[in-house]
């Protein structure tokens, strides 16, 4: 194996003061949830039955709902959601809406490659479908269809987006024109990506499908956590039943209330900064002006934006996965990771030096082995899930809620009949094993991105064998 080097982010670290003075008057709160408060719903009282019932008020259960509504009008269809609406993954992530399907096309071709050219087609149209149900309902989502760019800090990694590289889109960058593009000293390179990349502000989104649900008939309910699925039919809640003819699942990081997916997904922490909004000069010292999200090439790596207000979001490097499997509060404030971020953060931007930072926090992935969801249906074809998708489901939520639906109508379509649709992800083995295999893998990955990317033999096992981690 190749010598141990160093990477950019330690070659090139901003004195410690400098991170001191920026994370001062940080505060622990998710900026999205509290620029976009929404509205409130009742708690379900008593008992009530319905066509379709929804678990889960994220973006998986929210196109659900809509979308049922809109194939059929008379439905009744009613969502339950054990807090409130968005404030889970849907209403922390970094706003990336993404068309693949797949968590990335190099994931798609290996574990796809007889249907990796649908895959891209169908996420194509999917992020199509979801820009013109935002233009046709006025939803205010913050949509930005603006492209992003995929970029290379270290030099091995620049060959690799060379060779992404096609026709009109994507279009390599070298060193000169990335760093023209985006004012970065750390850009080796990029691919810039015109079509298959959109932001949203991430809360926005939730409460505006929330309403158009709303608008279009479907019942919501908010602090009402589904304790047990019974068969399928009967829902029971602390203080109500629902039944139902049909359920769709949307818990995706929370415990599955079906038995078989316990051990397919493990919820995995990810971390995020959010700037104050920078002012006109530090903004016109970043070039930036497509506005398109980026994200770096490392096997541990960056993801920012702007937001509509011209703050950074920054987030990313470190996926940390805690003994057990479990979700808890606790675990959204980790300084050493925040210290982290802020580093690398003006290692990126070294021009915004005195830029101070106004909230961090942190949100639980539902990470399966392959890295994107899956989707089937249990108790005799009454319900159905989708889950799993592993950090990049904004856009993806959108087409597991139309597979759930063809799933539990019966329906035959060309989702349905996708080999992503029809297998599942390796399990991940219970404790002690997940948490040694997670943590083992983690490590690994973190010496690739020092070894100019070269995997060790137990990446290479995990490759192998279909299983693995990634951050």
């Amino acid at each position: 194996m190749s010598r141990s080097e160093s990477t950019v982010f330690e070659r090139h670290r901003p004195d410690a003061s400098v991170v001191r003075h920026a994370l001062a008057p940080t505060r622990q709160a998710v900026f999205w949830t509290e620029d976009a408060p929404g509205e409130h719903y009742p708690r379900l009282q008593g008992d009530v039955s319905c066509e379709l019932a929804v678990v889960g008020g994220g973006y998986t259960g929210l196109w659900t709902a809509l979308l049922a509504k809109q194939q059929d009008p008379d439905a009744r269809v009613v969502l339950l959601e054990g807090r409130r609406i968005g404030w889970a993954a849907s209403g922390r992530n970094g706003g990336f809406c993404e068309a693949s399907l797949t968590h990335g096309d190099e994931n798609g071709r290996t574990r796809f490659p007889g249907e990796f050219d649908e895959l891209q087609r169908l996420g194509m149209r999917n992020l199509d479908e979801i820009e013109g149900t935002v233009a046709e309902l006025g939803l205010d989502a913050g949509f930005e269809r603006n492209g992003a760019f995929d970029v290379a800090t270290e030099p091995h990694q620049v060959e690799w987006l060379r060779e992404l590289a096609g026709g009109d889109d994507p279009v390599f960058l070298d060193a000169a024109a990335m760093r023209a593009a985006v004012h970065s000293p750390t850009y080796e390179g990029g691919l810039q990506r015109f079509r298959d990349s959109a932001l949203v502000h991430p809360a926005k989104l939730a409460r505006a499908l929330a309403r158009a649900c709303v608008e279009a008939g479907v019942e919501i309910f908010e602090n009402t956590p589904v304790q047990a699925l019974g068969d399928g039919i009967t829902l029971y809640t602390p203080d109500g039943v629902v039944r139902s003819q049909r359920t769709a699942l949307g818990t995706n990081v929370f415990p599955s209330l079906l038995k078989r997916n316990r051990l397919a997904t493990v919820p995995v922490y990810d971390y995020v900064l959010m700037t104050e909004p920078l002012t006109p000069q530090q903004r016109a010292s970043l070039g930036w002006e497509g506005r398109q999200g980026i994200g770096d090439s490392a096997n541990q790596f960056h993801y920012y934006r702007l937001t509509e207000d011209d703050r950074i979001l920054f987030g990313g490097y470190d996926a940390v996965y805690h003994y057990g499997g479990r979700v808890r509060e606790r675990y959204e404030d980790r300084p050493e990771t925040f210290r982290r971020l802020a580093a690398h953060f003006f290692t990126t931007f070294p021009q915004l030096e005195g830029v101070r930072f106004s909230h961090k926090w942190a949100g639980a992935i539902d990470t399966c082995s392959r890295f994107c969801a899956f989707f089937g249906t249990a108790r005799a074809g009454r319900v159905a899930y989708a889950t799993g998708y592993t950090g990049l489901g904004v856009a993806a939520t959108h087409f597991g809620a139309r597979v759930m639906l063809d799933l539990l109508a019966g329906r035959r379509t060309e989702r349905t009949e996708l080999e992503m649709v029809r297998s599942r992800p390796l399990p991940f083995p219970p404790e002690p094993a997940a948490a040694i295999g997670i943590n083992l893998t983690r490590w690994s990955l973190d010496r690739a991105d020092h070894r100019r990317g070269e995997r060790n033999a137990f990446l290479r096992t995990l490759d192998a064998v279909g299983l693995g981690f990634d951050s």
